[in-house]
C-alpha cells in the first residue's frame, strides 16, 4: 500500500511539473497527446516499482530517479546531463581552476568516452593522450553501458591512486595507459616572449579572471622588450573551453567594436548578442590565433570573432566544432542539470556546431630538421679576393646572435609558423 502511494505521489508530481512546463502550449496539444503523456507517466511509475521489487540487487529510489533524469537529458545530446551534488561541486571547482583527477576533458560518442583534449601539465597530458582518442575501458571495465557522469566519476579519485585506461587511437591496436591521479591546479594562462619581441599567450582554459591576467601579462611584455612587442600569438590548441563571459572578455581585449558572438535559443526572448567595447590593448598589432582539433567551445568563439572581424589570422587545424550553449540550473541539495539551451554563432552568422572554425592558414604538426649540405655550398664572402663590405661594421647587431633562438620554436613547427606570420604582417604593416 505504501509503495502504491509513493508511485501515485510521484506520478502526480511529474504530471504537475509537466503541466507547468507546457501550460503555454496546451491549446496546441490534442486530447490524445495529453492522454499519451498521462499513460507514459503511469508506465514510468510501474516500471520503477517493478524494478525496485524484482531487480537482482537492492536499489534505492535515489539511484533510480537520478538515473532516469540523467537518461532523459543525455538522450537529447552529448552535453546535457543530470549532475548529482558531487558532480555539481566538481563542475564548480573546474571553472575556478582547481580540481582532482587526470586532467582530461571528455565527451561521449557512440557509447564510448572521447577525449576532447588533455589539459596542460596534467597526468593525461604527460601520458601523451590526444584529442580524438577513445577511452574504451577503465581498470578493465568496458565503458560501453556507462553514462558520461559514471565514467568521469570512475576516473576521479584520491590523489596518488592509479587507474588503467584502454585507449583506441585511429586504426591502431588498443593500448593501455596507467595514470596516477593528481590534484589538478589549472594555470589557465601562460605567457612568454618568442623570437625576442613577439608576445606569446597560452590559454589552456577559460576560467575566472583569465582576461585580467592576459591584460597584465601583455603590459609586462610590452615593457620587457626594447622597442615594444611586434605582435601577439594566442595559443588555444587543446583548449576545451570554459566560461562564456571569459571568451567574450578576451575577444573584447583586441576589438574596438562590433559583435563578438550571439546565442540563439528556441525562444527569441532568450537569444543574446555580445558586443565589443572600445579599446584594443595592443593598438592594432598583428595577432595570430593557433587552433587544432582540441580547440572547442569558448576557444572557437574567440577564434571565430577575431577571424570574422579580420583582426587575427587563424593558423593550425580545424577546431572541434562544439557550438552549443549549456546552462547549469541548480536544484538545491539535489545537484543541478546541465541543459543545452542555445547555439553559438560568429559575428558573420556562422554556426560553429559540428563544423568548427577553419584556419586561414592550415598547418599540421610537423618536425623540422636542418638539411645537412656537407659543406658543398659557399657564399660570396668565401670566394678568393672577394671585395669587402665597407658598411659591415655599422650593421653589426646588438645583443646575442640569432643562433640563440628560443628552443620552443625548434620543437613546435606550428608555433614557428605563427612567429613567421607575425613577422611578415609586422613588415607589411610598416610598409
Amino acid at each position: 500500500m505504501l509503495k502504491k502511494l509513493m508511485i501515485s505521489t510521484l506520478t502526480f508530481g511529474l504530471l504537475f511539473a509537466s503541466g507547468c512546463v507546457t501550460a503555454a502550449d496546451k491549446q496546441a496539444q490534442s486530447k490524445e497527446e495529453q492522454f499519451d503523456t498521462y499513460e507514459m507517466l503511469n508506465l514510468f511509475g510501474e516500471v520503477m516499482e517493478r524494478t525496485k521489487v524484482s531487480y537482482v540487487e537492492e536499489v534505492t529510489d535515489q539511484k533510480l530517479l537520478e538515473s532516469a533524469m540523467n537518461g532523459m537529458l543525455s538522450s537529447l545530446d552529448p552535453h546535457s546531463s543530470f549532475l548529482d551534488a558531487k558532480s555539481f561541486k566538481y563542475l564548480n571547482e573546474q571553472t575556478q581552476g582547481k580540481f582532482g583527477g587526470l586532467g582530461i576533458e571528455v565527451t561521449m560518442e557512440n557509447g564510448v568516452v572521447k577525449v576532447v583534449s588533455p589539459i596542460d601539465d596534467t597526468p593525461a597530458f604527460r601520458a601523451g593522450l590526444k584529442p580524438g582518442d577513445y577511452i574504451i575501458s577503465l581498470d578493465g571495465t568496458p565503458v560501453i553501458g556507462m553514462t558520461l557522469n559514471e565514467a568521469v566519476d570512475k576516473m576521479r579519485g584520491k590523489p596518488g591512486t592509479k587507474i588503467k585506461l584502454t585507449i583506441r587511437r585511429n586504426s591502431e591496436k588498443p593500448f593501455d595507459v596507467v595514470l596516477k591521479r593528481e590534484e589538478i591546479k589549472i594555470q589557465s594562462i601562460k605567457s612568454g616572449i618568442k623570437a625576442k619581441d613577439i608576445a606569446y599567450i597560452r590559454i589552456s582554459s577559460f576560467s575566472e579572471e583569465a582576461d585580467k591576467t592576459i591584460e597584465k601579462e601583455i603590459a609586462k611584455m610590452q615593457k620587457k622588450t626594447k622597442n615594444g612587442i611586434k605582435g601577439v600569438i594566442l595559443d588555444v590548441r587543446n583548449n576545451p573551453g570554459g566560461l562564456l563571459d571569459q571568451a567574450v572578455a578576451i575577444s573584447d581585449l583586441f576589438l574596438n567594436e562590433g559583435e563578438i558572438v550571439s546565442t540563439r535559443a528556441r525562444s527569441e526572448d532568450d537569444s543574446l548578442k555580445y558586443n565589443a567595447t572600445e579599446g584594443d590593448i595592443v593598438n592594432g598589432l598583428p595577432i595570430v590565433v593557433m587552433i587544432n582539433d582540441g580547440s572547442a567551445s569558448a576557444s572557437e568563439i574567440v577564434a571565430g570573432a577575431l577571424q570574422d572581424h579580420k583582426r587575427a589570422v587563424i593558423l593550425g587545424e580545424k577546431s572541434f566544432g562544439k557550438g552549443s550553449v549549456q546552462s547549469v540550473i541548480p536544484f538545491g541539495k539535489y545537484g543541478a542539470i546541465r541543459l543545452t539551451t542555445a547555439r553559438y554563432y560568429t559575428p558573420s552568422g556562422r554556426s560553429i556546431q559540428a563544423k568548427g572554425i577553419e584556419p586561414d592558414i592550415e598547418v599540421k604538426p610537423a618536425k623540422v630538421e636542418e638539411l645537412n649540405t656537407d659543406g658543398l655550398t659557399i657564399s660570396e664572402a668565401e670566394l678568393k679576393n672577394a671585395l669587402k663590405n665597407e658598411t659591415a661594421e655599422n650593421n653589426k647587431k646588438d645583443g646575442k646572435n640569432d643562433d640563440s633562438e628560443d628552443e620552443d620554436l625548434k620543437k613546435d613547427y606550428q608555433l614557428l609558423r605563427a612567429v613567421d606570420t607575425i613577422r611578415a604582417l609586422s613588415i607589411y604593416n610598416k610598409q
